[in-house]
């Protein structure tokens, strides 16, 4: 009986994860070619979807070209290969007269508020030389306001290339969108129009 175990049994067994290896293969063997052919072929937008490039930033749906970064420096924190770079905006000055009424309220015992910074950041550099790719960044983002970029065409030259403003980027990709349609007038303001 030990023989059969040993010559047998345990055979079938540690052949198991080749069978499941072959079902796998077997079934992509089935369906049909993805590659493209490229200078021939032109990719479509499902294969474009689905390509993880360099990392970018998100604008807000109102304004496209501010990030929806609140600087948090979670991405920077949690940064394998610290390719990220994140500098806060800091306060902006206070004006003479801000300051005065300040001094106004501290000496009349008030709490006073000083400016705070806005969050968005005031540089945003990625070093796609030193990036893994992992999408650390991408998972620790709070705010949700990076992702992989879809560009399978963007090409470098040099390693100084290789440094991307991503806020700069942000902005030239919110120039190239169009504005958004003027919404269509519906139908219950126009017997409104027609009374006044």
């Amino acid at each position: 009986m030990n023989k059969i175990r040993k010559y047998v049994i345990q055979p079938l067994i540690d052949c198991w994860s080749m069978f499941v290896g072959l079902k796998v293969t077997g079934k992509y063997f089935c369906k049909p070619l993805i590659t493209v052919h490229y200078p021939r072929q032109v990719i479509d937008d499902e294969n474009l979807s689905t390509y993880g490039g360099h990392v970018e930033l998100i604008g807000k749906p109102k304004d496209p070209a501010t990030p929806k970064c609140i600087s948090c420096m979670m991405c920077v924190t949690n940064c394998p290969s610290k390719c990220l770079t994140v500098v806060k905006q800091k306060p902006p000055k206070p004006t003479p007269e801000e300051e005065e009424a300040m001094k106004a309220a501290k000496e009349a015992g008030e709490k006073v508020k000083k400016p705070k910074a806005p969050k968005n950041p005031a540089k945003f550099i990625y070093d796609y030389t030193l990036c893994s790719l992992c999408g650390t960044c991408i998972d620790n983002c709070p705010a949700k306001s990076l992702r992989f970029s879809n560009n399978m065409y963007w090409v470098a030259t040099s390693r100084k290339e290789m440094k991307i403003d991503l806020l700069a980027r942000l902005k030239e990709q919110a120039a190239e969108v169009p504005a958004p349609a003027p919404a269509p007038k519906t139908e219950a303001s126009a017997p409104a129009e027609k009374e006044a």
